[in-house]
């Protein structure tokens, strides 16, 4: 499909919709450590149905003095310190640098005028983004800053699901526990809910 087709800055008023994960060492975005971020970029096929393209995924070093809270590691099964962690990890600013150019790059090629994020409890996602960007100065943040497509929403009106496993299952897709709770899996999960409720409602004319 060409780029510059406009099938996708078209469809939401100019946004380009990011499906992104956030894995943290708790739930406060101004204290806690951002630990993992996945982003999945998004297009559309020749058949005009969105679909997932590209997933970047980084471990991101806690900042210097972040709370690292038990309760929250033991859930997503994040060990910090764990040696190979430490080789692949990078600073924040770095691994947001890196997303951000990425989401950048994309909202240029279909001529979109921001990004806007899609994600499960939406708004976590991005107040770990917004925190994180604040707190490492980027000043181009390239997502809406408050607004966003959450799926918790989608999946209730489209399938009477709230949970992300049973809004996966029912939108027709496997969920495998035991690889849950990584920012990889469940951005890609979240992608492909997304995809499949925006491409059985009629695009409005």
């Amino acid at each position: 499909m060409a780029a510059n087709d406009g099938v996708v800055a078209q469809r939401f008023r100019g946004y380009l919709p990011v499906v992104v994960d956030v894995e943290t060492g708790g739930f406060n975005a101004a204290t806690d450590a951002l630990l993992e971020i996945a982003a999945v970029l998004l297009d559309v096929d020749d058949g005009g149905r969105w679909c997932l393209e590209q997933t970047i995924v980084r471990h991101i070093e806690p900042f210097e003095g972040a709370n690292l809270d038990q309760a929250a590691l033991e859930f997503n099964g994040i060990d910090p310190h764990h040696p190979f962690r430490k080789e692949i990890a990078v600073p924040e600013k770095q691994g947001l640098q890196e997303i951000f150019q990425a989401v950048r790059r994309k909202i240029k090629q279909h001529g979109c005028k921001r990004a806007i994020l899609v994600g499960h409890n939406a708004a976590f996602d991005l107040g770990f983004v917004n925190a994180a960007a604040g707190r490492t100065g980027i000043k181009r943040n390239p997502f809406h800053p408050f607004s966003t497509f959450d799926t918790v929403t989608l999946g209730a009106v489209a399938y009477g699901q709230t949970v992300l496993s049973r809004a996966v299952e029912a939108a027709g897709f496997a969920w495998n526990e035991q690889e849950a709770h990584s920012a990889l899996y469940d951005a890609e999960r979240t992608a492909q809910l997304f995809c499949t409720i925006v491409n059985a409602w009629r695009r409005p004319s």
